[in-house]
């Protein structure tokens, strides 16, 4: 399973989900698109957005910190 999630710096959301994910053991990149120029046209390309977070997991988005939505498409119960 690939997941990324994208970021920045001053989100307190971002760094929600990626303490969930810690929490449930998943692996994941993150790329900060406040920084990666090409991180950011990447997740709009992918999303129309410009809002963070975001998090592909192999292909499925999932805009914010969405629980229900993550343990969806991580298969967490």
């Amino acid at each position: 399973m690939k997941v990324i999630v994208y970021s920045s710096e001053q989100c307190p959301w971002c760094d929600k989900v990626k303490d969930f994910l810690k929490e449930n053991k998943i692996e994941f990149e993150v790329k900060d698109v406040g920084k990666d120029t090409k991180a950011r046209e990447e997740m709009i390309e992918k999303t129309g957005q410009m809002g963070v977070p975001v998090t592909d997991i192999d292909g499925e988005i999932v805009v914010g910190f969405n629980i229900p939505l993550l343990k969806h498409h991580l298969k967490i119960k």
